[in-house]
């Protein structure tokens, strides 16, 4: 079997520190070298028809300081290859940002709100959809993920499921009819990866969770399932 291949969308400035971070902890997430991808920075580009063609799996990263409540050009065009991705039935993954604008693109609600906004291992607990659902009920009914996001999807678009919950912010939903999965946490990312990030953002943990970092850091759990989810993803929607 030939190795797949992935196209990871970015929504970062060039001067990005995570740009580079994010490509190498998907490659790891998915026991993948890093000449199966291929990037497209959404913020200038649109990728080609041949290149989504010629690609296996479409993966959807983060974001940095962007938003998906925002009204600009290039988010117009990203929704709009969201809803080609769906037409077409291109296995997608989105992540984070992923998440948020592809509830977006299909009619979700995504609002700005420091009051769900989350930053730190947030539990997870499986809707009767996810338990049932053939990448996530595997997880069993509960289990910790990495997160940190100040928008949230509070409602699921039509077309949708939702799979997954947190206390306060919806967390997991998938598409009736293509093979199109979205996270509010990160799956690509481990404990220490995950801190790596938060560690170039660090205004976020004062802000969010109103603690000094070394505390924050303390109080971040393992996330021992994260591993499963993308490769189960990815041998699910190319069987």
């Amino acid at each position: 079997m030939m190795k797949p291949t992935y196209l990871v969308l970015q929504i970062r400035d060039a001067n990005d520190p995570i740009l580079g971070q994010e490509i190498s902890a998907f490659a790891s997430a998915l026991n993948a070298g890093t000449d199966q991808f291929q990037t497209a920075n959404l913020l200038n580009e649109v990728p080609s028809q041949g290149l989504l063609r010629s690609i296996d799996v479409v993966l959807i990263g983060g974001s940095g300081d962007y938003s998906a409540t925002v009204e600009a050009p290039w988010l117009d065009r990203a929704c709009e290859l969201f809803r080609t991705l769906r037409a077409k039935r291109k296995p997608t993954f989105g992540s984070c940002w992923g998440f948020q604008a592809l509830a977006k693109a299909f009619g979700g609600s995504v609002v700005h709100d420091e009051r769900l906004a989350e930053l730190g291992t947030v539990e997870v607990h499986l809707t009767e959809a996810g338990k049932a659902d053939p990448i996530f009920g595997p997880l069993g009914s509960a289990f910790l993920a990495p997160s940190g996001h100040e928008d949230s999807v509070v409602s699921i678009p039509e077309g949708y499921l939702l799979l997954g919950v947190s206390a306060i912010a919806n967390q997991i939903l998938c598409c009736s009819d293509a093979p199109i999965y979205g996270t509010q946490f990160h799956p690509e990312l481990t404990r220490e990866t995950y801190l790596e990030r938060v560690r170039r953002y660090p205004k976020y943990v004062e802000k969010i969770r109103g603690i000094p970092y070394d505390i924050f850091e303390v109080e971040c759990n393992e996330t021992p399932r994260m591993v499963e989810i993308l490769p189960r993803f990815v041998n699910f929607v190319l069987s």
